[in-house]
């Protein structure tokens, strides 16, 4: 590539920064929604007690003695008025818990489609058509209080899930399509931003005093509404995948049009013949289907690859460390805790956008792996920490300080990377299976995490976290051996590094024999 072709290569046009904004406004969305429902938890279990006529848990009302039975109540034994209370309060749970999970379940169901829907509509439309399920959503939940609201909620987010799945794989489909190569990882790391954005917004905006409190709480609820129909609109902006016009559709000149948008005023013809020796390939072998993707020699690497990257982002233990922040500065001593959580956000959004100067200057490869080295540091930090919490007070910032270092780690590599590395592993063919494959593992793990977290926390405590380290070491040894590095490569390249992988993995241990001969030649 000459000097010129680099340099163009690297240069953010106004459209190419409209359009990757646009699109990673989706990942907003599934930030604001992980966030948004955790702040106003006791005012919207009080509003579902009202709706469903369950009295709070009072002690005084239900500690009746044998004495009392026969007497004031002649026809009600003690026993039976606690259990019925107690039903009545796992009939809460229950819904509150539905409340929060059934948005991952939406995730996975609908992560399924995204290839095809992708194909089917093209990348622009297709983000335009699945808005309409996030708007809907958001309806449903700011009109929680003048009907039932826990089928309101329930079911609002559970359509909000059914956005943010499609959305989680379309955004990285779109926008690692539209990059140049020199900034495909830079571009990419915006997904992950765009969640930690949507995060700290949802929890600045869930205090008390602003939108967290019974009055306003479904405004809180449906804000991310806003975000779906400034996005609907900004998208009828936004050029096309030249690689979908070209691969997909064989539109050659809407291709280049589509480029030189995205470009400047450049000569499109280099990379209109990297899409040309892709489609090629592409259209030399049957259409990918996910099973061809396990069943291919020639994909099984790269979607384990791909598929390991979403289990480590999701089983990393950083949702453990978000769960116990406010607890351990409670014990710490600070006065306001959910400020100090705010602050952990804060620190979150901040490292991930360090991460976009860094993907692309230190590579994927090195960040990940070392990323999940400091989340294992910290992680056995964590466990020291809060052991030792009892015997030694100053332990407490031994524990804060493993919190702020392990959001750090994460956002430097393992948070962000998985969003935007299916898309560098895989060609225009494998490439929206693949996607639908990665998305649906990431939101599995995401309810797994959701679903199985306080077992975890009541069975282990604070030795949660030497699972959690457990887990970051398998990560480390699968990332140095089987992830590669994709900084600064085109696709064709990759595949050929998977390729060469794949036969050196072959002649493994005819290589290793000669390697031993040399040696033995050489000291000779």
């Amino acid at each position: 590539m000459d000097k010129t072709s680099k340099m163009q290569d690297k240069h953010l046009t106004g459209t190419l920064v409209l359009s990757v904004f646009t699109a990673v406004l989706g990942f907003f969305q599934y930030g604001y929604s992980l966030g948004v429902i955790n702040a106003p938890q006791k005012v919207i279990e009080a509003h579902y007690r009202h709706v469903l006529g369950i009295a709070p848990m009072d002690r005084s009302a239900i500690n009746f003695s044998e004495a009392d039975e026969g007497t004031a109540f002649p026809d009600i034994k003690a026993t039976d008025i606690i259990m019925s209370t107690a039903s009545a309060h796992n009939t809460l749970t229950m819904y509150w818990s539905l409340s929060v999970s059934i948005f991952a379940i939406g995730g996975m169901i609908s992560s399924f489609t995204v290839g095809w829907i992708g194909d089917k509509l093209g990348r622009v439309k297709a983000m335009l058509a699945v808005n309409v399920l996030s708007i809907i959503g958001s309806l449903l939940m700011g009109l929680a209080k003048f009907g039932p609201s826990h089928i309101l909620i329930i079911t609002g987010r559970a359509i909000t899930g059914l956005y943010c799945g499609l959305s989680s794989g379309l955004v990285p489909m779109y926008v690692g399509e539209v990059s140049p190569t020199a900034l495909r990882g830079a571009l990419g790391t915006l997904h992950q931003l765009a969640i930690v954005t949507g995060i700290l917004i949802s929890q600045i905006l869930g205090l008390d005093f602003l939108l967290g409190n019974d009055d306003m709480w479904p405004l809180l609820l449906s804000l991310s509404g806003g975000a779906a129909v400034l996005q609907f609109f900004l998208l009828l902006l936004c050029p096309e995948s030249p690689r979908y016009l070209y691969i997909k559709l064989g539109k050659v000149e809407e291709a280049k049009k589509c480029l030189i948008r995205l470009r400047g005023n450049y000569d499109p013809m280099k990379e209109i013949a990297e899409m040309e020796k892709e489609k090629q390939e592409a259209a030399s072998e049957k259409r990918v289907s996910i099973k061809k993707l396990f069943a291919s020699s020639n994909y099984r690497q790269p979607i384990l690859v791909a598929l390991m990257v979403q289990v480590s982002q999701q089983f990393s233990g950083i949702n453990a460390i978000f769960y116990y922040s406010t607890n351990i500065f409670e014990r710490a001593g600070v006065q306001q805790p959910v400020y100090a959580t705010i602050g952990v956000g804060v620190v979150n959004t901040v490292f991930t956008v360090i991460s976009v100067f860094l993907v692309d200057k230190a590579g994927r490869r090195s960040l990940f792996i070392a990323g999940l080295i400091g989340m294992l540091g910290s992680a056995i930090l964590m466990t020291v920490g809060l052991e030792l919490l009892e015997r030694f007070a100053w332990m407490s910032y031994v524990s804060m300080a493993a919190i702020f270092l392990f959001v750090i780690f994460f956002e430097v590599g393992p948070g962000p990377i998985p969003w935007f590395i299916v898309a560098e592993l895989f060609s225009q063919g494998p490439r929206p299976a693949a996607i639908a494959m990665a998305g649906f593992c990431n939101w599995t793990c995401n309810f797994i995490i959701g679903m199985c977290f306080q077992y975890i926390v009541d069975l282990c405590g604070s030795y949660a976290f030497v699972i959690f380290a457990a887990l970051l070491l398998g990560f480390i040894v699968f990332a140095i051996f089987k992830v590669p590095e994709t900084k600064g490569k085109s696709f064709e390249e990759i595949s050929a590094e998977f390729r060469r992988k794949r036969r050196s993995a072959m002649k493994g241990p005819k290589a290793a024999t000669e390697l031993e001969d040399l040696r033995g030649t050489e000291e000779a």
